[in-house]
Order: structure tokens, then sequence, then C-alpha cells
């Protein structure tokens, strides 16, 4: 059964929310994920967690082990609710309350959004949804948030649908549909009018980032230590700008395909302070584009690709006595859990990027070298 209780201000009047974004994993997960975001639990000990897309490996939950696949729904749905209970089930020990939106990966399998949804209602410390809304995906609504008297609405959440199709294709769009930034148009002006006529401050997730991200970044020399590749066919190396954003990118965007005027949406109600993405695992920036603030966060999966540098979760800091502004700073896997050569080795042997190393190395080790050989790679590999 999901919560019936408001989500409000602590008594201290400084609300902290933990974002976690893609921690896209399986049914037989990588266990330095849940470490790292054990430990972010206790470290951060947080009033809310949002969980922003790609919750799940979706589009791989049809392998095995050995990587046979399946099209067995039942199976796979089974296999889903593993997934998400690994992720979910240390927050929900917690009673943290949490909620989330749907990643393009989330998308990627048979089960539809609806269906998944159901899955998250299990945990009793789970809430949100759209149910009033048949025109929105499920996972567009808001969260508003409550002072610490539990009087009024100080505060709100934005949760917007980009990613996925939801037709069992496997064939997605990325981006907000224009029925959501109408949705948001009115529910502003509805929180508005019940706040004297003011906008209430608000925090804006959703998955894939907007067009306007690729701004941020200018063509470099190939040989640039912080050059990345655009997707496109030319091949072309690009860099994030320092002086436009603060922050660290390593890969160019991949951002959603078509912009329905989100930003002046945003704009013109005056109530985002900062619209917060994820999607691009190993960027992690802050900036103003079109007067709007907006936020990449770094990915907590070590299934899919990363850096030691990006790995980790975001935090948000805010005073009730002073909403429109608020604090907000990554801890990555390193942060949270040291540098120790237990950690090292832990990372090495759960992080994609070391998939082939791993190989290469077990596979031309005896047994008595496994071991030590695989605790030198991972010291030298990860220096």
């Amino acid at each position: 059964m999901q919560i019936d209780r408001k989500i409000c201000f602590p008594k201290d009047r400084k609300l902290r929310i933990l974002q976690v974004s893609d921690p896209q994993d399986m049914h037989f997960v990588r266990r330095a994920m849940l470490k790292m975001l054990d430990a972010a639990y206790d470290t951060v000990q947080p009033d809310l967690v949002v969980f922003t897309g790609d919750n799940v490996h979706g589009n791989h939950l049809d392998e095995n082990r050995l990587g046979m696949k399946t099209k067995d729904k039942a199976l796979i749905a089974k296999r889903m609710a593993q997934a998400l209970d690994y992720v979910l089930r240390p927050v929900q020990a917690r009673q943290i309350p949490f909620c989330m939106i749907y990643g393009n990966h989330d998308d990627l399998n048979p089960l539809t959004k609806q269906e998944q949804a159901d899955m998250y209602k299990n945990y009793s410390c789970f809430f949100g949804l759209n149910d009033a809304h048949p025109e929105l995906d499920c996972d567009t609504y808001n969260v508003p948030i409550y002072g610490s008297d539990g009087e009024k609405i100080v505060y709100n959440l934005w949760m917007l649908d980009s990613a996925g199709k939801d037709d069992g294709t496997g064939k997605g769009y990325c981006y907000v549909k224009p029925e959501a930034i109408r949705w948001y148009q009115s529910e502003s002006d509805t929180l508005k009018a019940a706040n004297g006529g003011a906008p209430v401050p608000s925090l804006m997730f959703q998955h894939v980032p907007v067009p306007q991200i690729t701004e941020l970044f200018v063509q470099c020399e190939a040989d640039d230590p912080d050059a990345v590749q655009w997707r496109g066919d030319d091949d072309l190396p690009y860099k994030l700008d320092p002086e436009r954003a603060e922050g660290f990118a390593a890969e160019y965007p991949c951002v959603c395909d078509t912009d329905f005027g989100q930003l002046d949406a945003i704009r013109a109600q005056g109530d985002v302070c900062a619209l917060v993405f994820g999607h691009d695992h190993a960027n992690c920036f802050d900036t103003n584009l079109h007067g709007v603030r907006m936020i990449q966060t770094p990915g907590a999966s070590f299934r899919s690709y990363g850096t030691p540098q990006s790995r980790g979760v975001r935090v948000f800091e805010i005073d009730e006595k002073d909403p429109w502004n608020f604090d907000t700073y990554i801890l990555t896997y390193y942060d949270l859990l040291g540098k120790t050569m237990r950690t090292r080795m832990d990372y090495f042997m759960s992080a994609d990027e070391f998939d082939v190393k791993r190989a290469v190395l077990f596979g031309a080790t005896g047994a008595a070298a496994l071991v030590a050989g695989g605790i030198a790679a991972a010291v030298h590999l990860l220096k």
C-alpha cells in the first residue's frame, strides 16, 4: 500500500533531498552500487529520495547470466521486481519516503509504465504518480512539500516523464509531452493562487536533458584533455565550456529530440529554482541557460558506463526560511566509502568499464595468481 501522509519540512526547517539517477541494474545486481547507496542514505539521512530514471536496466531483463534471452513476459516481470527490490528495499528499510520518474531504459521491455508503477506501490514509503490525468504519463505529477508546521505548501517538486514510448516495441521518444507542459502551467497557477498569488518555489526533475544543454559544449582540439566526442556523423571533439558551466563532462549530452516550449513555460511561471536531469552518466555540472538554472547529475550505475569521479548521488539542502535558494553537491563512490584497498578492488570488480580488463586478467592468470593479480590491477587502474 502507498503511504498516506504529507511530506513536510523537518522541525529544524532544513529539508534534505537525495537524488539517485540511473541506478540502471538488473536482477543480479552489482554490489558496489548498493554499498554506495547504503552509505549515502546513512551519511545524508535524507528526508526524501528522488529516483530520476533508468531505475532498472529494463532492456536487459530478458537475459540471464549467460546472456540467453527469453520472451516470457511473466519471467521478465519477475526479474523487474527483483531488480527494483535491490534498489528500493534499502530505502524502505530506513523508512525514507521516495518518489520516482522513468527513464528510457525503464521502458525498453514488454512491461508498461503502469505495470511497473504497480510494483513501486508495493513499498509503503513510495508516493507520487499521476492517477488523475490520463492524457499524461503516470510518472508526470508534482509533490507538494509543506512547512514544518504541516499547514501550508511552501515548496514543490515537478516530476516530468521525458523518455519511453510505453508500447512494448523498444522504440522510445525522448521529450516532454506538450500535454505535460500545459498541465505544469495549470498546476503551477493553482499553487500560485493558493499561495496568495506568489509562485511556489520548486525543483523540476526529468530524466533526459533539454536540447538547449548542447549550447554549453564548444568545439575543441582532439588532444584537449577535456575533449569528448560528438555523437554525430562527423565525430568532432567538443568540451564543456568552463565559462558557461561549473563542473565537468566526459560525454557529449544526449538530449530530448523535440522541444515544445518547456523553458518558455518555466520562465513565464517563475516558480522553478532549477531544472534537474540525469541520463548522461558521466556528466556533472551546474549552469544557467535562457534564464533557467539547470543541473546535470551523474549516474549511480556500475553496470553501465561511468567514471570514478562521476558515479554517485546528488544532495539538495533547502532552508524553509529561504526556499528560493538551496545548496547542492555530489557525493561520489569514494566520497562515501573512502579510497581504500577494499573499495578500489570492489570498484574494479563492479564497474562496467573494466569488463574487458577483468576478462583478460582473470583469463590469463591461474587460480593462485587470481586474487593477487586482481588487487594489483585494481590498485594500478584506479590510482
